[in-house]
């Protein structure tokens, strides 16, 4: 009996250390992944920061113009009325994109799923318009869509060519639209600063021809063509004629520059008005002297006051207009 108490109190022992070894073994195993797991946490973490550096989000934009109104040259602005299709592999709003050069006036919200967002906007565009070729001036209106906050190396835009587009019915009237191009550029706005990623939309117009021949140069031409005729007529009575000419001109071309801004340059309709100054100058000079000459009974220099004015005035203001619409083709 003693010989089988002493072997039992032994495989009790060996049970006993076995319970205590397993139990240590499990405080440090629990141990062990208590301190990894948040190891393992930072890890990830930093993995998806750099993949998040290194591969922006993609976002794909459509821009279809309904309409154009009210492009106003003095003022440097137009209104747009388009479609603007957002789409994307991660979700986005409007709220994470804006109009670069303009201001949203209405927005409707046609798609609004995750990933595709479809947007019915009028917005203001402010434009430059170029004015050296006015009134046959081209303009490009151009609509330019850039992330709100984020730079290029967080979100990147792709032209969307298959919802990009001007439609059809489209109409700005007085204009004509000529071409349409569409690309991705990227900006900075400080020194040195981040570059964010733009899409930017152009569309080109120009003023219809027939429109503005009959409205700016047609009166023009007239007064121009009146003038030249009283070259015909010896009578100093012609002087008062050509002086109400001249003063015509000059209320027209006040009209028509009145509506552009000033600028530093010399637009093509300054250098049409001054061969027309020049011009009506010429006759009332010529009017001038054949009045002279008739109070003075002096025939003879009336007569070469009349038939050299008939030589020089008429050809040498035609040549010159015949110059100045040529350089429209340079």
């Amino acid at each position: 009996m003693n010989q089988t108490g002493r072997t039992a109190r032994a495989e009790g022992r060996s049970r006993e250390g076995m319970y205590s070894f397993t139990r240590y073994f499990l405080l440090i195993f629990l141990s062990g992944l208590l301190f990894g797991v948040p190891v393992a946490a930072g890890e990830i973490t930093n993995t998806s920061s750099v993949q998040n550096a290194t591969n922006p989000e993609i976002v794909n934009v459509g821009l279809y113009i309904m309409d154009f109104n009210n492009l106003n040259v003095a003022d440097g602005a137009f209104e747009a009325n388009f479609y603007l299709i957002l789409s994307s592999d991660t979700p986005l709003s409007i709220d994470d994109i804006q109009i670069m050069n303009g201001r949203v006036t209405s927005i409707e919200t046609i798609v609004d799923t995750p990933e595709l967002k479809n947007y019915r906007i009028v917005a203001t565009i402010s434009a430059d318009p170029d004015l050296h070729l006015y009134p046959f001036d081209k303009h490009t209106l151009s609509i330019q869509i850039k992330p709100k906050h984020k730079p290029e190396t967080e979100m990147v835009f792709i032209i969307d060519k298959a919802r990009t587009g001007l439609d059809a019915e489209a109409n700005l009237p007085g204009w004509e639209f000529t071409t349409k191009k569409s690309s991705v550029t990227n900006k900075s706005f400080l020194k040195a600063g981040e570059a964010y990623s733009r899409a930017v939309f152009d569309f080109g117009v120009e003023r219809d021809s027939t429109s503005t021949l009959l409205k700016f140069f047609l009166p023009i031409f007239l007064i121009v063509l009146v003038s030249l005729s009283s070259l015909l007529m010896k009578v100093s009575s012609r002087l008062g004629l050509n002086a109400s000419m001249f003063l015509a001109a000059v209320m027209i071309h006040w009209r028509l520059a009145d509506i552009i801004p000033l600028v530093t340059y010399a637009t093509f309709l300054d250098l049409f008005m001054m061969i027309t100054y020049a011009t009506l100058v010429m006759v009332l000079i010529s009017g001038i002297l054949i009045m002279k000459f008739t109070e003075a009974k002096d025939t003879v220099r009336v007569e070469q006051v009349h038939r050299w004015s008939l030589r020089i005035i008429p050809p040498l203001a035609i040549g010159l207009y015949i110059l100045v619409f040529l350089s429209l083709l340079i």
